[in-house]
């Protein structure tokens, strides 16, 4: 009998499969940022996009993945240099694809059954 997954899973599933495109966005705006390309209000957009990461994976008890969108959002409205606001977001963004792939995991994995008795 093939296992099956809880609500909470597949709705984590469902949030988690349309990370990738805003993955890509933050990629690129981190670039942007490097390039000295990118004004205030891109990066404020990239600011909101991460606490609405942060918000989205907070809801659904996705907290590595949450705590790291969070860190990231709280690296853009810093001050200080920003060479060090694109390394610090970079590094972020590594860990944020790591969690994310964490996440992917448990939330495909099916739950031990508790035992009935």
């Amino acid at each position: 009998m093939a296992a099956k997954l809880s609500s909470r899973q597949l709705a984590q599933l469902a949030y988690l499969e349309s990370l990738p495109p805003r993955f890509g966005r933050i990629h690129a705006v981190i670039e942007e940022m490097a390039a000295l390309r990118a004004d205030d209000v891109v990066v404020r957009g990239l600011g909101r996009l991460l606490d609405q990461m942060k918000a989205e994976a907070g809801a659904l008890s996705i907290t590595g993945l949450a705590e790291t969108a969070g860190l990231m959002s709280t690296m853009t409205r810093r001050g200080g240099g920003l060479q060090m606001k694109v390394r610090g977001l970079r590094e972020l963004l590594g860990s944020l694809k790591i969690n994310y792939d964490a996440a992917m995991r448990q939330a495909a994995t099916p739950e031990a059954e508790s035992p009935e008795g």
